[in-house]
């Protein structure tokens, strides 16, 4: 299975985009890919779902802040189209007042007044983006059950502090681009049977930020970076998993022209503990006890992420036998309450025997048949 995209990069936008970028951003792609403009073709259908399952998370704030700090690991199922099984109806049901918005109440009536009227609003200068940056982690069991704040130093892209990340040695030292006039985009217009398509693409002059450096700054020969060691603080949630993301928000590379930083993902990696392994939010310690033990009952000693536990042994305790702790387990990351530790008893038996410990088995043996399985 194709790994999902990203659901800015799905609609193009920017993590900071507001509500209404974000809806417009949907929109156009909704009428990229729209079915009627593209009959039979099922690449366009699957980026129509695609895009319309980013907007059904980015526009609720609450998916989004989730999606922005745990990617797509931490949605289980949160988006309404998460599942990837949604229909056509499902989508016009959900945001056919998108689509009415755009198309004059009908989705086929007013399909060319929205498209060749340079659809998008006026121009704006391209943002450059800084790149992120991606971080292992590892926790322990007690980390996990209990939250963790961590401390990492890493070597990071950052503003140049000469030219303030300007790039040139003085603000006389830069100017505007003389192609696409400060943009930083150059804009294309071709006629279709639809009417006029107008794209627009980053401008080749000037590397889409619309100006041009004619002297660079001596310390960062221009391109208004460096690198530089950074400490970063971020705190992580009980309950996470191994291989999940998490997102600290600009703390990846600094961006040109004092651009939007890059964020600093940390993935997940969970060391295994010595006694307890997980399953989920539930915790499975193995206890060994021994056959007097089992059958005459006893305590018993258990391993939690806090410390010690005791626990009773009922007589007559059945070997695969399991005994439930509630809440002594890991708590859910999405605020479900806290997993159990399951203790699963099992009952040692020795291969070897003294003459005194084979004697008394061999009693035992002999003594009653109590001691033997009932039919």
């Amino acid at each position: 299975m194709a790994e999902k995209r990203d659901y800015y990069e799905v609609l193009g936008v920017d993590k900071n985009a507001t509500p209404d970028e974000i809806k417009k951003a949907y929109r156009k792609k909704a009428i990229q890919y729209h079915p009627d403009k593209n009959p039979g073709d099922k690449e366009a259908e699957e980026k129509f779902k695609e895009a319309a399952e980013a907007y059904d998370v980015l526009s609720d704030p609450q998916k989004k802040a989730r999606y922005d700090q745990f990617g797509h690991a931490g949605m289980g199922g949160a988006g309404g189209f998460s599942g990837g099984g949604f229909s056509m109806e499902d989508i016009f049901s959900q945001f056919g007042d998108i689509f009415g918005s755009a198309f004059g109440g009908g989705f086929g009536g007013g399909f060319g007044s929205g498209f060749g009227g340079g659809f998008g609003g006026g121009r704006q200068q391209r943002v450059s983006r800084g790149s992120d940056i991606r971080i292992r982690v590892k926790l322990s069991l007690s980390d996990i059950a209990h939250g963790v704040e961590k401390t990492v130093k890493i070597n990071k892209m950052v503003t140049c502090p000469d030219c303030g990340g300007k790039g040139a040695e003085s603000d006389a030292d830069i100017r505007t681009c003389d192609h696409c006039h400060g943009t930083g985009v150059v804009t294309k217009i071709t006629h279709t049977i639809l009417g006029q398509m107008q794209t627009t693409s980053p401008c080749p002059y000037c590397g889409g930020e619309g100006r041009k450096v004619t002297k660079p700054c001596r310390k960062c020969s221009g391109s208004g970076l460096i690198k530089s060691a950074e400490e970063i603080k971020f705190k992580i949630p009980a309950g996470v998993r191994e291989g999940m993301q998490l997102t600290v928000q600009g703390k990846g590379n600094a961006a040109k022209a004092g651009g939007v930083p890059g964020n600093l993902l940390v993935v997940i990696e969970e060391e295994n503990d010595t006694e307890l392994k997980r399953d989920g939010d539930d915790l499975i310690y193995n206890l060994a006890i021994s056959v007097p033990d089992a059958i005459l009952g006893c305590t018993a000693e258990v391993p939690t992420v806090d410390g010690k536990a005791k626990i009773k042994i009922e007589a007559g305790t059945q070997p695969g036998k399991v005994l439930c702790l509630r809440g002594k387990g890991i708590p859910s990351l999405n605020g479900y309450g806290t997993g159990d530790l399951l203790v699963n008893v099992q009952v040692y038996i020795p291969k070897k025997l003294d003459r005194q410990e084979k004697e008394i088995m061999e009693k035992w043996q002999e003594s009653s048949s109590s001691f033997k399985p009932k039919k």
